[in-house]
């Protein structure tokens, strides 16, 4: 029999019984798999959450576009980066021409637009109350599906009050990792924030080899990592791979700062993002890697190449997995 209490839990999210009153497991052979929930960007979060737990994910790196404000058109928000441009081999959202966060393609209207909504969102980070967060964790919590981290990318536009605010979200949604699209500059004033917090921010990295505040080489991660003990690394293994770095060999010689992986597949030398099992990105190798190693490092799908639906493709992604694992 449910209590009254089990069935208000369900409501949160609109789940099924059947779906909604146990922790999900989504392990596969001993190896931790979640997902980015930028996977599901086209959907809201109450959604997202649901498809989460019908394919019987278990983890969520939660993207802060799925409780921020949209911007103006609408549209999901793509992930933040530290500059003004996409990162190399990124890929416009589902549906959405020119997206991946660039702005070059944007005429003086659209370019304004953005701005304004900038400060806009600057000020509902300031102000928004903190039970925003504490209520999005409830339907985690109800769902079965463990909040493992929120991606909330510090960049160079950031004001130290935002940083600050970022991590009292971290605090309400009851998370101790934040991952963040940043850059070198930004990161050396977020990471006294981290030791003030005691909570880590692990940077995640795209592929522009050539701009040296971005997060690509190696070197990039190493610099970062050195500010304090609390930053850490967020390996996006298909740009990693695709920056022409070996991601195997990187996590067996860094693993204990690697806070978790994004696995996507990507094409080498700076080639598109695909399919999984249709780019040159050693997924597998990887998988098979934490599995021997038993490194407790979350490895989150990222699904970003372009399909129909999010949930079909995802649920596809998870199925490579179990097969790369069996």
């Amino acid at each position: 029999m449910y209590s009254r209490r089990d069935f208000g839990k369900l409501a949160l999210v609109g789940l099924p019984l059947s779906l909604a009153l146990s922790d999900i497991s989504s392990k596969v052979n001993g190896v931790r798999i979640g997902i980015q929930s930028y996977s599901f960007r086209t959907l809201p979060l109450d959604d997202a959450i649901k498809a989460m737990a019908e394919i019987g994910i278990g983890e969520c790196e939660l993207f802060s576009g799925h409780v921020e404000p949209r911007p103006p058109s609408g549209g999901p928000r793509p992930p933040q980066s530290g500059t003004a441009g996409p990162p190399a081999g990124a890929q416009p959202p589902q549906g959405q021409a020119g997206g991946g966060g660039g702005r070059g393609g944007q005429n003086p209207a659209a370019r304004e637009e953005m701005r304004k909504w900038q400060e806009e969102l600057r000020k509902w980070r300031l102000e928004v109350p903190l039970d925003h967060f504490k209520a999005v964790r409830k339907k985690f919590d109800a769902a079965g599906i463990r909040l493992q981290a929120y991606n909330l990318s510090f960049n160079d536009r950031f004001s130290d009050e935002e940083i600050d605010r970022g991590f009292q979200m971290a605090q309400a949604l009851g998370v101790k990792l934040i991952t963040a699209s940043s850059t070198l500059t930004a990161a050396k004033r977020v990471a006294p924030f981290a030791d003030k917090y005691k909570i880590t921010v692990a940077m995640h990295g795209h592929s522009n080899v050539t701009d040296p505040n971005e997060f690509a080489k190696p070197e990039s991660f190493a610099q970062a990592v050195a500010l304090s003990k609390y930053i850490g690394i967020n390996l996006d293994i298909g740009h990693f791979f695709a920056a022409g770095y070996d991601p195997v060999t990187y996590i067996e010689e860094h693993h204990d700062r690697i806070t978790n992986l994004h696995l996507k597949d990507r094409k080498k030398d700076n080639g598109p993002n695909t399919v999984w099992g249709e780019g040159d990105t050693p997924i597998k190798q990887v998988l098979q890697l934490l599995k021997r190693k038993k490194y407790d490092i979350p490895a989150n799908i990222e699904y970003e190449y372009r399909g129909e639906d999010a949930v079909a493709e995802v649920r596809k992604c998870f199925q490579y997995i179990r097969d790369a694992l069996a």
